[in-house]
């Protein structure tokens, strides 16, 4: 250590400001102990809050503004095509973003957590150093890292500013919107980002080495999904990939292999949205007994812990799927096992959503992974078309499925696929994790006309009781 350097305790040290690092920070404050946050932002909100989560649902919800009004002209209204103003949609992701930033700002103060800015790196099992900051140094009792993850880029095309190829974090920042976009692989941020920019006027290629997009979630709701995204694309080409891109000064060459005419194309942007890494690197790993698996995320077990007693890993960064809401539950789970009570991470069923229009959102047992496992289920399904809500609002093309245990007729998973789907998989998780059976859901009174009828209604039709569809055949 330098002399003169500062350096100062802790009894916990948060590395990282994202959904899990603050949530275990507030909620270490909230039991009680001294609390340490270092991020390199110097405030809590991570990547999902300045570079992910946040703006692109904020431009999503454009998006879907857009195609309404669009829409309406069915409905007998008409109104004047849209005007974009670039300049003015930056300023209104930027307002959202700030406005939760300050939030969070002030609700760490309050809670008595000490941001530092800078990067921590391990010096020992009980030290970090602190680069870019005024501490120095930071000495704890038990740490819980949370440095999140970033997009992985192809091979030789490293991600730098000024670039025509993007990855996700460029994307959001609307320098401009390209006539001609590419994206790079078909999961929930290329079909995110791919629908905000085709919405405000980028003709979109989708090209996915897989024989179809958004292969975590089943086949019939992503069919749903695709039906729309085929009409508001330029084209979505399976089995497909990159073999070369070359960048000039006013497009990107790209050379292509499987389904795709001509194989070879000028774009003037490229997106590629191929999956995360684990942000490990220039931590220090090394120096203290943390273990990393093959692909370079922290080995936990079910309580966080790592290799290392002092030390713990959540969110992104420990592997497992990459959602915020996990993040923050994990987070949480660390310090309540820091400060010595029974907690654990065995839920049944973390929801995934993904935000295009429709909506696709799954939770508990997917139909596929029953299928792979050879798990007997019972699948009922309600179609949006008989829904009068749904009807109502013109979105005819939803669904919202539920998968039973045949015998004890126990709820194991639920799959919805239209707008607000993300607002009423909470329901399904629910039901996942109480153990409810179907006739919890079909004797539980919904109001008419919603969507979230559906849930009423797919259960049921499992019982034999649905009113607006017929009832399942054993």
């Amino acid at each position: 250590m330098v002399m003169g350097e500062f350096t100062q305790d802790t009894e916990l040290l948060v590395i990282g400001g994202g959904p899990g690092g603050y949530a275990a920070a507030f909620r270490a404050a909230d039991l009680g102990m001294d609390v340490t946050m270092v991020d390199p932002a110097g405030r809590p909100g991570g990547v999902c809050l300045f570079r992910g989560c946040i703006p692109s649902k904020t431009l999503l919800h454009v998006a879907e503004l857009l195609r309404d009004a669009r829409q309406a002209k069915e409905m007998g209204i008409s109104f004047s095509e849209p005007e974009i103003r670039l300049e003015s949609l930056r300023d209104w992701k930027n307002r959202v973003i700030e406005k939760l930033a300050s939030g969070l700002a002030v609700v760490s103060k309050r809670r008595g957590v000490q941001v530092l800015q800078g990067r921590a790196s391990f010096e020992s099992s009980q030290m970090v150093r602190i680069v870019g900051g005024e501490v120095s140094h930071v000495r704890f009792k038990h740490a819980v890292i949370a440095t999140g993850s970033r997009a992985a880029g192809l091979p030789g095309h490293p991600f730098r500013k000024g670039s025509r190829v993007m990855g996700s974090t460029a994307a959001l920042e609307l320098g401009e919107i390209p006539q001609r976009l590419l994206v790079i692989g078909g999961g929930y941020v290329g079909m995110e980002l791919g629908s905000v920019y085709a919405s405000l006027g980028s003709r979109v290629t989708v090209v996915e080495w897989n024989e179809r997009i958004m292969m975590g979630a089943d086949g019939d709701l992503v069919q749903v999904l695709s039906s729309n995204l085929r009409e508001l694309f330029q084209g979505i080409h399976l089995r497909t990939r990159v073999v070369s891109l070359e960048e000039t000064e006013r497009s990107v060459e790209v050379a292509f292999e499987g389904n795709i005419d001509p194989l070879e194309q000028s774009f003037d942007r490229v997106l590629v949205a191929v999956g995360r890494l684990p942000n490990t690197s220039d931590l220090g790993i090394e120096k203290t007994g943390v273990a990393l698996d093959s692909r370079g995320f922290i080995r936990v077990d079910e309580r966080m812990r790592t290799a290392d007693e002092k030390i713990y890993a959540v969110g992104d960064v420990a592997g497992g799927v990459m959602l915020a809401h996990k993040a923050m539950h994990e987070g949480k789970i660390a310090v309540e096992v820091i400060a010595g009570r029974p907690s654990a991470f065995d839920f049944r069923a973390v929801p995934a959503v993904v935000y295009t229009d429709p909506q696709v959102a799954w939770c508990g047992l997917t139909e596929e992974e029953a299928r792979r496992t050879g798990r007997p289920v019972r699948v009922s399904r309600f179609p949006w078309s008989a829904s009068g809500r749904a009807v109502s609002l013109g979105f005819l093309k939803g669904m919202t499925k539920i998968l039973f245990d045949p015998e004890t007729q126990r709820v194991l998973g639920m799959g919805i696929v239209g707008r607000e789907a993300g607002e009423m998989i909470s329901e399904g998780v629910l039901a996942v994790e109480m153990g409810a059976l179907a006739e919890d859901l079909a004797m539980s009174i919904h109001p008419h006309p919603t969507l979230s009828e559906g849930e009423e209604e797919a259960a049921g039709a499992f019982l034999g009781s649905s009113t607006h569809i017929l009832p399942l055949k054993s």
